[in-house]
């Protein structure tokens, strides 16, 4: 007898087929020797019948369906709870090991994200391998197949493994048995530049563009890490071959018109843009032209574009910021401050806080404790990789520097700011609570207070951040640390907008103990606590005098916010402007361009589309 759903052939006395399980009801079959056929006349067919046959095997079906997906959600269950376990397990694995000093909970942190990070790079890359298998396997032309296919399998074999250093060899290896597969030169060159490694990168796709002259992906990657290492004549070029080549795809339009924008040439830049948004609406590309209408004084157009972008991406931080600099141009001053109020409500680290700890942490001439050559040389490079923006190779320098000298408190205090630039604040607590175990001069230990102040506060942990400067008061030995307490709590009461006058008390003993280059601080903490009890002209007196001893961002962008609300519009075009030269994450449209430009993934996910 053959199955109604999927016709294969089963013994006669089957009730489930033996290929799909479904169970047997309308049967078909040879008839069997000595039985007796009947006609069609014999009985008359029913329709009715036929019906409430294929119900009842659709009710079947649907009864073993649902049977099937609760058994895997019970199975899921189970694996979260084994899941749960485990983690469990791990947890307090860790908390034993660090607890007998075997460990360090950041290094172990930093580990296990720095595995799972791996991970999901290895299954992507699994992920885009397998679609792009076939073709690169159709593409060879050699007399060495056998070799090739086995390299492609040894890849294959080695991303199920998670092991990414193998399969790439592999991969390579089959580059160098097929130069012109310019599907596998594609992938090779895509994951290098994906991962930063640009020489690589340009070396596989020069390699297509000999096969491929025409390929977009191979014009435009090759035009962005041409324009990368400087060659800005030859990576135009490119980018303006694969825009004519090309006419109905987004990446080329937006690469040349951020390219253009980084050089100045706006008109030209806001034309190839403004035709990449129409091809695709991203974010990023309005954003950039949007800026393009600001600098060339077109405010509807720039306005247009930016409010475009924060419809699509509300959390769009500096879209909201220039979009309240076009309102406050066009003197549409509430619809300014309310720009400017989102920008740092999405963004606090626009507004941070960070002039205190860099002024106490050296930049004032008030030199931390020595440390060792060696260690002074491994902090310098984490200091080049903090500023070329490679944060592992960072992490590591600072990591090594402290094994060398583990107990110095100036490498722990170095150790602590790099994890506060870099964004890592939930390992500068047990640093900073390391120095100060070490009973450190007042110098220091003031900038190991404001340094976890300032982590705890960008992690909205305000009522800490208040203990923390409580503790400073108690273990003050003089005015310049009572200064320091009280401007910390007095600007953390006032983020909270909680009890007011105490934080307006706060500002004023922080101004009543600071000594003369100290100042500034307390002056902008008083201001910023008038300015949110409304009192515009105290507040906009204080953040001037603050501005005038030290300008820093966060005083002038709340000054220009007084100032905007008092409805003074020049003064606060005026400070909002200065803000903005002075502000490294809003600088020019070119440092702007090439942040989007080495967003891989986003290029990577466009070119797919």
């Amino acid at each position: 007898m053959y199955c109604q759903v999927c016709g294969a052939r089963n013994e006669d006395d089957a009730e489930y087929c033996q290929r799909c399980r479904q169970k047997l009801m309308v049967l078909s079959g040879s008839a069997v020797p000595g039985e007796e056929t009947l006609d069609a006349g014999d009985e008359e067919f029913s329709l009715d019948e036929h019906l409430l046959e294929r119900i009842s095997i659709l009710e079947e079906v649907l009864k073993r369906t649902g049977e099937t997906v609760q058994k895997v959600l019970s199975a899921m269950e189970r694996q979260e709870e084994s899941i749960l376990v485990h983690h469990a397990g791990m947890l307090a694995l860790r908390d034993l090991l660090e607890r007998q000093h075997v460990i360090d909970t950041a290094e172990w942190s930093d580990l296990w994200e720095s595995k799972m990070d791996y991970q999901f790079l290895v299954l992507e890359k699994r992920e885009r391998f397998a679609a792009v298998r076939d073709g690169v396997l159709g593409l060879y032309e050699g007399n060495r197949r056998p070799a090739f296919t086995q390299l492609l399998e040894e890849a294959e074999h080695a991303l199920n493994g998670l092991d990414l250093a193998r399969a790439m060899k592999a991969l390579e290896a089959a580059a160098g048995l097929d130069r012109r597969n310019h599907e596998l030169a594609r992938f090779l060159g895509e994951s290098h530049f994906q991962e930063g490694r640009l020489e690589p990168a340009l070396e596989h796709f020069d390699r297509l563009l000999k096969t491929k002259p025409d390929h977009m992906q191979g014009l435009v990657y090759t035009g962005v890490i041409q324009l990368q290492q400087g060659d800005e004549q030859r990576g135009q070029e490119l980018l303006e071959k694969a825009v004519i080549q090309h006419p109905g795809a987004f990446l080329p339009h937006f690469c040349l018109g951020a390219s253009l924008a980084g050089r100045g040439q706006l008109k030209s830049a806001a034309a190839f843009l403004e035709r990449a948004v129409e091809i695709d609406v991203v974010p990023q590309a309005l954003y950039l032209l949007g800026r393009c209408y600001y600098e060339m004084g077109k405010l509807p157009g720039a306005i247009e574009s930016l409010s475009r972008a924060v419809q699509v991406d509300p959390a769009f931080e500096e879209c909201h910021h220039l979009l309240g600099l076009c309102y406050l141009d066009r003197g549409w001053n509430r619809k300014a401050l309310a720009a400017f109020r989102t920008a740092q409500q999405l963004n606090p680290r626009r507004m941070r806080y960070r002039d205190l700890v860099a002024y106490l942490s050296g930049r004032s001439g008030a030199d931390l404790p020595r440390t060792s050559p060696a260690a002074a040389d491994l902090v310098s490079l984490g200091e080049q990789a903090i500023r070329s923006g490679d944060a592992p190779e960072a992490l590591r320098c600072y990591r090594e520097a402290l094994a060398l000298d583990p107990d110095n408190p100036a490498l722990l205090m170095s150790y602590a700011l790099a994890c506060l630039r870099l964004d890592r604040s939930q390992e500068i607590r047990p640093l900073t609570e390391r120095v100060l175990a070490s009973k450190p001069g007042e110098m220091l230990r003031a900038t190991a207070y404001a340094t976890l102040i300032e982590a705890l506060r960008s992690e909205g942990r305000y009522r800490d951040a208040n203990e923390a400067g409580r503790r400073l008061l108690d273990e003050a030995g003089s005015s310049f640390s009572k200064s320091i307490a009280y401007y910390e709590m007095a600007y953390n009461l006032a983020e909270m907008d909680e009890d007011l006058d105490q934080a307006l008390d706060f500002a004023r003993r922080s101004l009543e103990h600071a000594p003369e280059e100290l100042r500034q601080f307390p002056l902008a903490a008083l201001g910023w606590v008038h300015y949110k009890r409304q009192e515009l002209d105290e507040a906009i007196e204080f953040l001037s005098q603050s501005t005038e001893l030290g300008p820093s961002t966060a005083a002038l962008t709340r000054l220009g916010m007084a100032l905007l609300a008092s409805g003074d519009e020049d003064g606060a075009r005026g400070a909002l402007a200065q803000a903005r030269r002075l502000d490294e994450r809003g600088g020019a449209i070119e440092e702007k361009m090439m942040e989007f430009m080495k967003d891989s993934a986003r290029i990577i996910e466009r070119v797919r589309r």
